[in-house]
């Protein structure tokens, strides 16, 4: 049995002529789920892995939708697409207008870090399409920037993300300025994260189908190497990047001090190097990506804000310098390499205080680990002495004095000279006091003394 073409879920000649363009050929499972029912109108939840091509999956049918159907009000745009980061959103644009390419529509986007003057202009001029994040283009609804009225799809991607940013009431408040017979598509790694379904009722209207594809996991090889300190973790990256063969990899660390830390490690050491963090603008983090798309540079420092919807081909390698905080940051750590049935690797540095953490990840994600080791670099830390049935490190537990365990009877209490009361000598009486005589019932007349 032949496997399904494009062709046969797509029928618009220019979108067909802008897939044979790029090379598409076979759909993926949850593009072979999403788009007949994207295209029969009806509201989506989609949960599926990263790397799994949901980008084309809402792409598609909503392209095709406005490019065969006339819109209900010409000053409105058509499609609105909320992901939680700017890279993630420049790379939605970047796919769009590849498909686009043989068509008039339009795409705007409106993320932070660039000039709000600009993207009002932008707006002004009602682009088909406009993809951004919740916080900016939030702001560009409170000055009225915007018209959604008559928008046919309002798209959440990476809505699990999102949440997790605290992003959930910028969401509903541009939903509230949607037009209310539009179709709602919302994709995500996973429905289960606490307050999604909350967000889909305040979101979704009407009733919604949902889409779970459990695919095979890519072919990624897990490995991790016990590290004794930061500067074990240094000198192991290093090694690790000469010892392998690799187009391109990722390092991934957990604070914005610790990626530019690595950034001179690894220039000293004469690798070519992009990074991607928080303190740099947004200029910066285009020439970033772009030089290491192009191959200018061979390894991408970033920190976790790049773990969300960079499809950047040829990853060979993902590098954990820091274990990350959960598990799905894992996966989409992970997610980078191995994307598109490729085979992948991904390595962990692992020292004492990240133990605990990955064993949790481990029994998470229902995987282990293989341990490995460089030659000439293993470490004095071997893994924790004691483990739990868990497989969590043992506590150290402090040594209960005994004195502390005696009865009451042997502590002894400092008695202070001021905490005593100085009550002094009373006065002995002068003379012996005679019981009072008998005073009756106390109302009769007293008794005159016998002369």
């Amino acid at each position: 049995m032949t496997s399904p073409h494009f062709h046969e879920l797509i029928a618009d000649p220019q979108l067909l002529k802008a897939i044979d363009a790029h090379g598409y050929e076979q759909p993926t499972p949850v593009q072979l789920r999403a788009i007949p029912q994207v295209l029969a109108g009806k509201n989506l939840l989609v949960s599926s892995k990263t790397g799994s091509g949901k980008t084309a999956a809402f792409l598609l049918p909503a392209l095709q939708k406005i490019l065969t159907t006339p819109t209900s009000n010409p000053e409105s745009s058509r499609i609105l697409i909320l992901t939680p980061t700017r890279e993630l959103a420049r790379q939605i644009v970047k796919n769009a207008q590849q498909l686009l390419k043989f068509t008039h529509i339009k795409v705007g986007m409106v993320c932070g870090g660039e000039e709000f003057k600009y993207q009002k202009a932008m707006l002004r001029k009602n682009p088909e399409i406009v993809v951004g994040t919740p916080g900016r283009l939030a702001e560009h609804v409170t000055h009225k920037s915007t018209d959604f009225s008559g928008l046919d799809f309002l798209i959440l991607d990476e809505a699990d993300r999102m949440l997790e940013m605290g992003l959930s009431e910028d969401v509903m408040a541009i939903a509230k300025t949607c037009s209310a017979e539009r179709q709602t598509l919302l994709f995500s790694a996973t429905l289960e994260p606490q307050g999604i379904r909350h967000l889909i009722k305040q979101v979704v209207l009407g009733d919604a189908e949902e889409v779970v594809v459990n695919e095979v996991a890519n072919a990624i090889e897990q490995q991790m190497i016990l590290a004794d300190d930061v500067k074990h973790k240094e000198k192991l990256l290093v090694a690790l990047l000469e010892k392998s063969s690799f187009e391109k990899v990722v390092v991934f660390t957990n604070t914005k001090a610790k990626a530019v830390q690595l950034d001179n490690v690894l220039r000293y050491n004469k690798y070519k190097v992009s990074a991607l963090h928080g303190d740099i603008t947004q200029d910066q983090r285009r020439i970033s990506l772009d030089f290491f798309r192009q191959g200018k540079t061979q390894v991408l420092v970033a920190t976790d804000v790049a773990a969300r919807g960079l499809d950047i081909p040829g990853v060979d390698l993902v590098v954990n310098f820091d274990m990350a905080q959960s598990g799905d940051d894992y996966l989409h750590r992970i997610g980078r390499t191995g994307r598109a049935d490729a085979e992948g690797r991904a390595v962990s540095f692992v020292a004492a205080n990240d133990w605990n953490l990955t064993n949790g990840i481990q029994r998470y994600l229902n995987i282990s680990f293989q341990i490995i080791s460089i030659p000439g670099l293993v470490g004095h830390y071997k893994g924790p002495d004691k483990l739990k049935s868990s497989g969590k490190a043992v506590g150290t537990k402090k040594k209960v004095d005994e004195k502390k365990n005696s009865s009451d009877k042997d502590v002894k209490v400092k008695v202070r000279t001021k905490d005593k009361k100085n009550i002094g000598k009373r006065r002995a009486p002068s003379a012996k006091v005679e019981p009072a005589n008998d005073l009756g019932d106390g109302f009769s007349a007293f008794k005159k003394k016998p002369q």
